[in-house]
């Protein structure tokens, strides 16, 4: 089966691309290459990726004839749409960037799988949409109309254009809200990264909230478990499904959204305990008030991934971290 993956070069889309290669999959990869972070990470992952049956084309989502033509020519089973622009506060200084990509290129996405029929898509949402939710822990039977960064309100659009796609057209497509991923090749912006290497180098780490902070770190293999479990489990029409009193994570037509976490939040305290045990440092600490479009806990109920795949993270922030430096220090030679 072809699967066209975009985001491939991006933290989650080259584990999972390497995943998938070796399940069998033969794998189209698409990302562009942007310089939100270090491009050197971005091409060293395609390098850890390579393989036979991977094939890589540098390829902006915004660009709608060339990706129109990718899907001509490959006419891709299944679509894994992880393209981007990631990051919450980013959002508050380059607003713009969001709609380009999580808009214009999302709508693109949705176009391509239209007029070249494939037989899911599933793509990335993001637990940022639960916003200003409070009600532990977040549900997909949640309402999510309340989010607190542009980022999470361009993710929410995401949501309800696939609806529309699988209302109007048929296409079976499955959100998937990702609570907080972390893990070797991670991005550089995320805590677990600036963390370990504010510690490493004697600087101080930023803490937000003053350090009151929970968040539902959930491994990298973990989140390709699930994303992996649901290639075979596509969505259908829900003929119990209720305009009067809708379920949002379904519908009457071929659309589904699952959370996907490890369900354990974990106070960022004792996050930071876990590096500063692993490097054998205790880390210097700025503490510092909540920032805007920031959250202060997030919490994963993981129950409708659970009872569809078998779903089940398995990785304790301990060993997790332990795995990141680990390969920390390999790939920067620390």
């Amino acid at each position: 089966m072809m699967i066209l993956l975009t985001g491939a070069a991006g933290f989650i889309g080259a584990h999972l691309a390497k995943r998938l290669l070796f399940e069998g999959y033969t794998v189209l990869g698409i990302d562009n290459l942007n310089a939100y972070y270090d491009v050197q990470l971005k091409e060293d992952r395609l390098n850890w990726i390579k393989h036979a049956n991977f094939t890589f084309e540098q390829v902006d989502r915004v660009d709608q004839d060339r990706l129109d033509a990718l899907f001509k020519k490959h006419q891709p089973s299944l679509v894994i749409d992880l393209a981007a622009q990631a990051g919450v506060r980013y959002s508050l200084e380059n607003p713009k960037a969001y709609v380009d990509s999580n808009i214009v290129g999302f709508l693109n996405i949705l176009e391509a799988c239209r007029h070249y029929p494939v037989e899911q898509l599933i793509y990335a949402s993001s637990s940022s949409v639960y916003g200003a939710n409070t009600k532990m822990p977040f549900s997909v039977q949640d309402n999510v109309d309340h989010p607190v960064s542009l980022y999470a309100a361009t993710k929410k659009a995401n949501e309800l254009m696939a609806h529309t796609y699988s209302h109007l057209y048929t296409l079976p497509t499955t959100g998937l809200r990702f609570f907080t991923v972390y893990g070797p090749w991670g991005r550089p912006d995320m805590a677990l990264f600036t963390f370990t290497k504010a510690i490493l180098e004697g600087k101080p780490i930023k803490v937000f909230n003053q350090g009151n902070m929970m968040r539902d770190f959930t491994y990298i293999d973990d989140i390709v478990e699930g994303i992996v479990r649901l290639l075979q489990t596509k969505p259908s029409p829900n003929p119990d499904w209720k305009s009067d009193k809708p379920d949002p994570s379904r519908s009457s037509a071929p659309y589904r959204i699952y959370n996907i976490g490890n369900s354990r939040p974990v106070k960022l305290m004792d996050f930071i305990t876990a590096i500063e045990k692993k490097l054998g440092v205790k880390a210097q600490k700025e503490f510092l008030p909540l920032q805007s479009g920031d959250v202060v806990a997030t919490y994963a109920d993981v129950d409708d991934l659970i009872s569809d795949t078998g779903y089940q993270p398995k990785t304790s922030v301990q060993e997790g971290v332990s795995r990141f430096i680990d390969w920390y220090r390999n790939y920067y030679g620390v």
